[in-house]
């Protein structure tokens, strides 16, 4: 289980990540180039590439899901009730590297 403080605290501290939205809704930037966003208390929305998401959802079948509206968009959603804080973090990293280029 992550918080939404550690999440936080885990997208500001990779490189040139910048925090915007709003206090109910923060998301994390790189390059004015979404990384995650809170949706709620418990929900995440983390850009990750379509050829790593299968792999993603089958290594942590509890700590992702990817909703019909998500579907044709490089997205999964993170539960944070659930997730693996490990599983949260290499989400985190992948959409880092996707969209830092």
């Amino acid at each position: 289980m992550m918080t939404p403080e550690e999440v936080g605290e885990y997208a500001e501290s990779l490189p040139q990540v910048k925090r915007k939205g709003t206090a109910s809704q923060p998301a994390w930037y790189v390059h004015d180039r979404l990384v995650v966003r809170l949706q709620d208390l418990q929900t995440l929305v983390i850009r990750v590439p379509l050829s790593e998401r299968e792999s993603l959802l089958a290594a942590y079948p509890d700590s992702f899901g990817v909703p019909p509206r998500l579907e044709a968009h490089h997205k999964v959603e993170a539960y944070l009730d659930q997730a693996e804080p490990q599983a949260v973090r290499a989400a985190i990293d992948l959409a880092y590297d996707m969209q830092r280029r």
